[in-house]
């Protein structure tokens, strides 16, 4: 039996340890056709890298496929009408929150772009390798006293609030699912919370709900020099909008990890005005990438595939 694997080498080594003696684990290249030839004689993909658009196809041509299990919380790389006439299970981490909570590199990097915006600390760095020294040119936003508005307030929206809280911010956030926010932490409706909002970050799963949440008419409403977060998923915004906010201004600046139709970004908006503007910071969807971190999602998800299996 044969369990194909995308991801890094440590979580590699995580499923080759819980599978031992039970199955042979492949690491596969994360290419389309690499991964459309393995899964031809697969039992189960653990995907750890969505850097593959898993396709109906692919998974008419794995007719030993019993499941697909994502290290990740979200899955949209992944088609369903095939999976779903075969009744072949996708598993997540959204059903994993015990594990999920200890885990903080995806809040941690949040904080890292929302600090890089407002420092414009790659606009510095570039400046100093050009080798100059001019720090009138970057001119800093204080936080203190600042306020961040958090769309979506589960795990990742409350390690953003203790972040902000110690930093001296004052918090707002928007949650219709949580009934309970972090003490300190101010409810606000979607628009109020856009429009009062010095930072905004964004951390919701992309569902019908979601998609374009962050709509061109809240990022127009948005608060001047507002700077948004995002490394939930690109399609919770309205990516055009926010293009269009950054070039006249109104938006002071971007940090994401996410962008719709990723992997594929050569020639996205977003990434081609980033080359031209240090007011944008993009970072490959590597949030979660902490080898502590993926070690212990990838033994979670191998070990939901010896439990769907049966192996």
């Amino acid at each position: 039996m044969k369990i194909v694997y995308l991801g890094s080498q440590v979580g590699f080594k995580a499923l080759e340890e819980t599978l031992a003696g039970k199955a042979e684990a492949e690491h596969v290249d994360a290419s389309p056709d690499a991964v459309e030839r393995a899964l031809e004689g697969a039992a189960a993909l653990l995907d750890a890298s969505m850097k593959v658009r898993i396709t109906n196809e692919m998974v008419r041509r794995a007719p030993e496929l019993g499941i697909i299990a994502c290290a990740t919380t979200g899955s949209d790389h992944i088609e369903r009408d095939e999976l779903e006439r075969r009744d072949i299970p996708v598993r997540t981490l959204r059903e994993d929150r015990e594990v999920l909570l200890g885990l903080t590199p995806a809040a941690e990097l949040s904080w890292a772009l929302l600090m890089a915006c407002a420092r414009r600390l790659t606009g510095a760095c570039d400046h100093v390798k050009g080798g100059q020294w001019n720090r009138e040119l970057f001119p800093g936003i204080m936080l203190k006293d600042r306020r961040l508005g958090l769309i979506g307030c589960g795990r990742l929206g409350s390690w953003m609030a203790r972040y902000a809280k110690a930093f001296g911010m004052d918090v707002a956030a928007y949650d219709p699912h949580v009934d309970t926010l972090p003490e300190g932490v101010l409810r606000l409706d979607l628009e109020d919370l856009v429009r009062t909002s010095d930072f905004v970050s964004v951390h919701v799963h992309l569902s019908e709900e979601t998609t374009s949440l962050l709509s061109r008419d809240l990022l127009e409403s948005a608060k001047p020099g507002v700077i948004v977060v995002n490394t939930s998923r690109g399609a919770v915004i309205d990516e055009n909008a926010l293009l269009d906010g950054l070039r006249s201004g109104r938006i002071g600046g971007a940090g994401l990890d996410v962008l719709d139709g990723e992997p594929d970004i050569q020639s996205h908006p977003l990434v081609e005005y980033a080359r031209e503007h240090d007011n944008v910071v993009i970072t490959p969807h590597c949030g979660g990438n902490s080898p502590d971190a993926v070690a212990v999602v990838c033994r979670r998800t191998a070990e939901k595939i010896v439990e769907t299996l049966g192996i």
